[in-house]
């Protein structure tokens, strides 16, 4: 079921929906705000969804309430195809346009085709759509996902990483998305079936590109994970030139990194990493935090606020079913159990996760009587406001 804005827009979501359309949110702000009790943030987050569109919350972070520290004032969608064509993880605003946002797509549509693309965040409206061809090299058989997941960017170039097996970055023109390189992972000495799941983003310099990597064997994670920096002017000319590489150890099976951000110094990189969060020294690629997820809870990205002190957090949470009424949905005697797409918050300043998840998907999804399927929600990206 296609859900439509109004719909969207009549939600309630931890307090009152306000009745605003994505399309008046303020999106050119890098600002966080402060208030008497303590400094809060407020912006438009675009939460990337296997529906074909990203959820657009209006959201308030505050630390200081653990009842509910991320608060969605209001919820709206950015359709940019259906379920059927255009799921995503990808989330990735142009550094230099913050009303364009790029994407990209997990799984290929019904005539077989991957797709990168980018939006107008002013109009909600598809700017371009480029369908693609598979690489039979990256495919590993006829296996339709996962396609891209994470994504870089420089002044020039979008960047897709490609999170299937043969592993590769995409250098997209920003301006036309022509594809001008394609470079492959085992140019970096990993050979096929030694990884998982390729994951990255650049550093906020455009110096860099960080590429995390799912170490495996016999065809299982063994929740090592290599972290490797490569310059970014010479990716940008279609070659991996390493910097830096480091492998941190996690669990097997349950350690999976996904999406990550720098912080907007570059010091610090945010890891999503499945069952836990990592914060890692950019320059040394060493841990210095570690936060495990509560039981349920699995980690997919982590975006910093502009000044470092706060981290909002993606996670695919258990939830119980329920129909359009609220009650819950039985399966075989017991509470039928889905996926809900959710956020939490990090507090970096004190070294703290705040356990308490707000829903960016469930609540629409059961507001519409569709309580019984699977909200799966990635990656993210915000235009913070004043």
């Amino acid at each position: 079921m296609q859900l439509t804005k109004s719909m969207w827009r009549n939600t309630l979501v931890v307090g009152t929906v306000v009745g605003l359309s994505y399309l008046s949110f303020t999106t050119d702000s890098m600002t966080p705000a402060a208030v008497a009790a303590g400094k809060t943030y407020t912006g438009t987050v675009y939460v990337a969804g296997h529906g074909g569109h990203f959820a657009v919350a209006d959201v308030t972070l505050d630390a200081n309430n653990e009842a509910v520290p991320v608060k969605i004032n209001s919820l709206d969608k950015l359709d940019i195809g259906n379920t059927k064509t255009h799921k995503t993880h990808d989330a990735r605003i142009d550094a230099n346009d913050r009303n364009t946002i790029f994407w990209s797509t997990y799984q290929l549509d019904p005539n077989g085709k991957q797709h990168v693309g980018k939006s107008d965040l002013k109009t909600g409206k598809v700017i371009k759509d480029v369908a693609m061809d598979p690489d039979p090299r990256a495919m590993g058989g006829p296996a339709k996902m996962p396609l891209y997941c994470a994504s870089g960017q420089s002044t020039k170039y979008y960047m897709p990483l490609f999170m299937g097996t043969e592993a590769y970055v995409d250098v997209f023109d920003k301006a036309t998305l022509e594809k001008k390189h394609r470079v492959f992972v085992s140019d970096l000495g990993y050979a096929k079936g030694s990884y998982q799941f390729l994951h990255g983003t650049n550093s906020p310099d455009n110096k860099t590109l960080l590429l995390a990597l799912n170490l495996t064997k016999e065809g299982k994670g063994t929740g090592d994970i290599d972290f490797v920096l490569v310059d970014m002017a010479a990716l940008e000319g279609g070659k991996f030139k390493e910097i830096k590489r480091a492998t941190l150890k996690g669990a097997p099976g349950k350690t999976i990194t996904f999406r990550e951000s720098f912080s907007a110094d570059g010091k610090l990189i945010y890891q999503s990493a499945g069952d836990r969060l990592w914060v890692i020294d950019a320059a040394t690629l060493a841990l210095v935090d570690e936060k495990m997820m509560p039981e349920g809870v699995q980690n997919h990205d982590a975006l910093p606020t502009p000044d470092g002190k706060l981290a909002l957090l993606t996670v695919r949470n258990l939830t119980e079913a329920c129909d359009a009424t609220g009650k819950p949905i039985m399966k075989d005697g017991d509470k039928a159990q889905i996926t809900d797409g959710t956020v939490m918050l990090y507090d970096a300043a004190a070294k703290k996760l705040l356990n308490k998840t707000t829903s960016t998907c469930f609540a629409c999804h059961k507001d519409m009587g569709i309580g019984d399927k699977n909200a799966v929600l990635c990656g993210l990206d915000a235009n913070w406001k004043k």
